[in-house]
Parts: structure tokens; sequence; C-alpha cells
């Protein structure tokens, strides 16, 4: 057998809202659809989230943040997997707040005393869109950004929410921190295709039925976060859960050294509809 490639830390968001007054679930979550000519999980359907860049780990982008210490950061992701990844634990929520801001041109952003932005003001809303402009050009590190317009990355909206790795037999891994929060006031998600084909609200369980039907193709993380939030009887109770920043499942491959051994049956491991 060949050395498993090391994976790479990496950060996603479960962006959750209430669903519709007339719907047949109380909640939606956003999804998008990764380009089919990806390199990894291509046409698939995921939550945003990318790698952490080695950016996103220095002193003075760390500095930027508020909402979460760093050492109740480092105690929420304590555990044997987290000695390798060689990144500051806060290193992963920066990641999470700047991937949702690329894919999704979401931002969560405060001013120095913690106050929220609200993108309702056009002013701010020109803000939002200037710093992902400039983001996605490469002009400036997305702290430098942030501080172009007086904002700070805050970090406190979100919860944290699970981890999975990748399996052993990918050639492309990555050790992934799963984070849940709403859309930030006066947002909403937009659709932009330099990585992304889709981006949609679904109702969670509906979209776990489409997944066990075969009509959307989700890895692991994507497949057991919409059957975990399904279980869910409103969106009061998904934040009372999460509070208290613990993890709430984690992957398989996490749980389980040998998973690619032919002994696991997957399906003996799904949520009950």
């Amino acid at each position: 057998m060949s050395t498993p490639v090391e994976p790479k830390p990496a950060a996603s968001v479960v962006l959750v809202r209430a669903g519709p007054p007339e719907g047949r679930e109380p909640l939606e979550v956003y999804l998008i659809r990764r380009q089919k000519g990806m390199r990894f999980l291509g046409g698939y359907y995921a939550f945003p989230g990318g790698k952490v860049d080695p950016i996103d780990s220095l002193p003075e982008t760390l500095a930027c943040c508020r909402g979460l210490a760093e050492a109740d950061a480092e105690r929420i992701l304590s555990g044997p997997s987290r000695a390798s990844t060689g990144v500051p634990a806060l290193a992963y929520w920066v990641t999470a707040v700047r991937e949702l801001l690329e894919e999704t041109g979401l931002l969560w952003a405060c001013d120095a005393e913690g106050r929220g932005i609200d993108a309702r003001t056009p002013a701010i809303a020109d803000g939002i869109e200037r710093c992902r402009k400039r983001l996605m050009a490469g002009e400036a590190s997305f702290g430098q950004l942030l501080a172009r317009e007086g904002w700070y990355c805050d970090l406190g909206r979100l919860r944290y929410l699970s981890h999975f790795i990748t399996p052993t037999s990918s050639p492309i891994r990555f050790t992934a921190r799963f984070f849940i929060c709403p859309p930030p006031l006066g947002q909403e998600p937009r659709l932009f295709t330099e990585e992304t084909s889709e981006g949609f609200w679904i109702a969670p369980g509906e979209g776990y039925r489409r997944f066990r039907a075969g009509e959307m193709t989700m890895a692991e993380p994507a497949e057991y976060g919409l059957g975990y939030l399904a279980q869910f009887d409103s969106l009061a109770d998904v934040w009372a859960a999460h509070d208290d920043g613990r993890h709430k499942f984690h992957g398989i491959v996490d749980r389980i050294d040998d998973f690619y051994t032919g002994r696991f049956d997957w399906t003996t491991n799904r949520w009950t509809e």
C-alpha cells in the first residue's frame, strides 16, 4: 500500500435559516454544487468552504478577529486530530468566514466594539462587494481588506459542528472543520461561478431524500449534515443545541482507522428519514 497523502486543513460553513411558513420542514440550508471540472469532488453538492490559507494563520490576521478568543478556539478543537495540522485553531474560523465571502458573497464582520455590520445600508453593501472583488483578485489579504473598511472578522456567530477527514485512499485529502451559522443581517447568498455551478436553499430533509434517491451526489459531510439538521424542529432548537461548542458528529474516517478495508457497510450507517 502507498503512503496516504497528508490531509490539508480546511473549513466549511453550513448556512441555516428558518423555512417558509408554508413549507414542510422548519429549516433550510444553503448548498452549492462544485464545478464539474474541479479536481476534488467535481460536480458534487456541498457546503461552502475551502482549505486554510497560510495567511489565515498569521498573528496579524488573528488579531483582526472578534467574538472568539484564541484559547477558546483551541479548547473547542482539542483532541488527537489537532496535533498534526500545525495551524492555530482560530484559523479554521477565519477560513470559514473568508470562504463564505468568496463563495457566497456573505460577510460576517463587525466594528471594533463587536457591533455587526448591517448590509441594508448601501455603504456597507458596497464595502462588502469591494472586499470580495479585491480578495478574489488577490489585491490584499482578507485581514487587510477588512481593515481598509474599518471592520473586523466576526467569529461570534459561527458555532462548531463537526470534523471530517478525507479517506486515506484519496489523492487529495483534507482535515475539515465544519461550522454552522445564520446568514448575516441584510445579506443573501449569491452564485459566483469561479468554483460553483449552483447555489440554492433547500430543506435538509428534502436534500437528504434527494441524495438517497441518487438525484444529488454528495460526499459524507453534506450527507451527514443534511440528515443531522433534518432532525430539528426549529431554528431556535438548532442554536440552543450548538451553544456548547462541542462536536456533534464525526466523519467515519475520524472514528474508524480501517474505513476502507471492505468491512464497512454503508447501508447500516444512514440517518433515519
